[in-house]
């Protein structure tokens, strides 16, 4: 069994990396497990875990449904948290309002929804997982950190 999901690498510039370092050394003082730079991704569809053999039929569909679409730039526009102010659990860039990418996501979760990987309940979130919370010892100076990152 392997732990699949269809994702778009992300290569930050330097602004990037810029705000994304000043955060961290801004949080040094909890336990967050920070994204390396270089695992960046943009998830479109988590598949979970399947049997290796699914994987050259996702990897068949992703050819035909990124076949058609050329590169393009997402630009960040958000810094925020998944789970309550109280018990944050994982915290995110968001994305701008991205055409091209809302039509790349919902062709993909379509398309595997054809070959039989069923659609998420949940509606695609464009975001940019960068830390996974562990625990925090000041939760007001997070939840404050985090909010002059907006």
């Amino acid at each position: 069994m392997k732990r699949l999901f269809a994702a778009i690498k992300i290569i930050p510039d330097k602004q990037f990396l810029s705000v994304y370092y000043k955060l961290v050394k801004q949080l040094a003082n909890e336990r967050i497990k920070w994204v390396e730079p270089d695992n960046f991704h943009l998830t479109l569809k988590f598949f979970g875990e399947l049997p290796g053999d699914k994987t050259r039929i996702i990897c068949s569909e992703m050819d035909k449904i990124v076949s058609g679409f050329p590169p393009f730039t997402i630009n960040i526009q958000d810094t925020g948290i998944f789970g309550s102010s109280y018990n944050p659990k994982l915290i995110w860039f968001g994305i701008e309002d991205h055409g091209p990418l809302i039509a790349l996501a919902e062709k993909v979760l379509d398309r595997m929804d054809e070959a039989g990987f069923a659609r998420d309940r949940q509606n695609f979130v464009p975001h940019l997982t960068i830390g996974r919370i562990r625990r925090l010892n000041n939760k007001e100076r997070f939840q404050h950190t985090i909010s002059t990152f907006k």
